[in-house]
């Protein structure tokens, strides 16, 4: 049997000055910020590649896919064929929650069996991770990597499951960027009848705290 198609999606912003990290970039300068930027994305994409490197082995393949927010089309093609990736595709507009959500849509299009989003902040993230959240999808249709920040720093599911909510809200909007977004999205995992999986806290990086804990 023809093993089901998985992905990796990670999101990020072109990482250009003034155009990412801008909360680190009013402490430390979007020049910096935008370097910072560079090298989370780096570190991520190395994660992604090594986590793929290793499926294969098993004869389960995986897809790295990075959705940039921007850049133009033909921008994106060129800076794609710079990194380690296998597909470059846009974001589009819209809160965090319509662009996920997008991205699973995109994936179900593509009959995708199972996908991995992640964003580009974050600076201890491993192949074993990302292969533990492919293990656990195996055991429930949802899983969630809750950050410290009171956030999320993985969303795994099979992009077939329609849950809406889990994008939007069981009550109202997801307050995206605050410290209530983890527990608004298990809320609505729940009004949509699922068991998240939770894999181990994870630290993303928007703070200079945060970046002086990962120096």
């Amino acid at each position: 049997m023809r093993p089901s198609r998985r992905q990796v999606v990670l999101l990020t912003r072109w990482p250009a000055p003034g155009r990412c990290k801008r909360r680190l970039a009013v402490a430390i300068g979007a020049e910096r910020a935008a370097r910072v930027q560079w090298r989370l994305l780096h570190h991520g994409l190395a994660a992604a590649r090594d986590a793929a490197r290793l499926a294969r082995r098993q004869g389960e393949p995986i897809e790295v896919v990075l959705a940039v927010s921007g850049l133009g089309p033909r921008a994106r093609r060129r800076w794609a064929a710079t990194l380690p990736v296998d597909r470059c595709v846009g974001q589009g507009e819209g809160s965090l929650g319509v662009r996920l959500r997008r991205q699973v849509e995109r994936a179900r299009r593509e009959a995708v069996g199972a996908v991995l989003l992640i964003g580009s902040d974050l600076p201890r993230i491993s192949a074993a991770d990302l292969l533990a959240a492919f293990a656990a999808l195996r055991r429930a249709p949802l899983v969630v990597g809750p950050a410290a920040d009171g956030g999320y720093w993985l969303l795994g599911l099979t992009p077939r499951l329609r849950a809406p909510r889990l994008f939007a809200g069981a009550e109202g909007p997801i307050p995206w960027g605050g410290d209530a977004v983890l527990g608004r999205t298990l809320a609505a995992a729940v009004a949509e009848g699922l068991t998240p999986a939770l894999l181990a806290e994870g630290q993303d990086l928007d703070t200079p705290a945060d970046l002086a804990a990962w120096r």
